[in-house]
């Protein structure tokens, strides 16, 4: 399952008003629902919070790249043999 980690740290340590605070926070807001909308889910772990994807074309669509460990990725990848007939 693809996934990524979601974090806040700095979301609006670059905003100069209230305003542009509210901006930010709106724009976040707006795009976590569309997340949502296109099946996304949010798992929450001990330590973190992921987003989730059960279709990897979806999450590959959206831009993200997957935080699964490596060895979970090439498995993903079909072996050539299964490719071409011998």
């Amino acid at each position: 399952m693809s996934f990524f980690t979601w974090k806040d740290d700095g979301l609006t340590s670059d905003c100069a008003s209230l305003d542009a605070m509210a901006s930010r926070f709106e724009e976040t807001a707006n795009l976590i629902k569309k997340l949502s909308q296109k099946g996304f889910k949010l798992k929450k772990t001990h330590k973190n919070q992921l987003i989730i994807h059960n279709d990897p074309k979806i999450f590959d669509q959206w831009g993200f790249i997957s935080e699964e460990l490596p060895f979970k990725q090439l498995s993903l990848i079909p072996d050539d043999e299964s490719i071409i007939d011998f």
